[in-house]
């Protein structure tokens, strides 16, 4: 984390970041006011913790909902006393694209996901009064390096080479994809953007989207 605050003070730029757990409540929401009061306000909150799929015992529902949900709550609820001062407020939540559509088998990671495109739907319109848009973006399967399909691609590339044949570009998506489509929502570019759910995903997800 102290390197990513150093590159990007390198290029003259205002960074602020620390590693925190968001499912403890009291040090994620002091680290958001520290870190409102350290830049000066805050325009925009992006949600992305989030747990992980797989388990489907007890412990992971648990898991998952401390981490994708509540940690997106906590997150907005500690934001909110600056984003109800900007110009420009926007909150963006990071779901997924195995929230709209059967993926692999049921587990808590699709169903707490899914949780997410309702809450963010709700939240935009209790705070479009204030301002404030709300939106989620919805990736399919996204490789980096170190990634979850990364190490996929590694350890079980029978799987891997399955979810890219559902590609119809034949490929996965990336991570600057994914941010180029955040930075979209965020921005003045999509002023009157709210409530919606954009799907990042390459035609991956074959619903007929109305």
């Amino acid at each position: 984390m102290q390197q990513a605050v150093e590159s990007l003070s390198s290029k003259g730029i205002s960074a602020h970041g620390a590693a925190i757990d968001v499912t403890d409540k009291d040090a994620y929401q002091s680290w958001i006011a520290d870190s409102g009061e350290a830049l000066g306000g805050i325009d925009i909150l992006i949600v992305m913790a989030s747990g992980v799929g797989g388990s489907v015992d007890e412990e992971s529902w648990h898991a998952n909902l401390e981490t994708t949900v509540l940690g997106a709550s906590r997150g907005i609820e500690a934001a909110m006393p600056y984003l109800e001062k900007s110009d420009a407020g926007s909150i963006i939540l990071m779901s997924s694209t195995s929230a709209v559509e059967t993926f692999f088998a049921p587990q808590p990671y699709n169903a707490l996901k899914a949780s997410l495109i309702t809450y963010s739907g709700q939240l935009s319109q209790a705070l479009g009064g204030q301002g404030i848009r709300v939106n989620c973006v919805s990736p399919g399967p996204t490789t980096f390096e170190g990634g979850n399909w990364d190490v996929i691609e590694q350890n079980a590339p029978e799987i891997f080479q399955g979810v890219v044949e559902g590609f119809p570009q034949g490929r996965l998506g990336t991570a600057q994809e994914v941010a180029n489509a955040v930075v979209f929502l965020a921005s003045p570019a999509a002023s009157f953007i709210t409530g919606t759910n954009l799907v990042v995903d390459g035609g991956y997800t074959k619903r007929v989207q109305f």
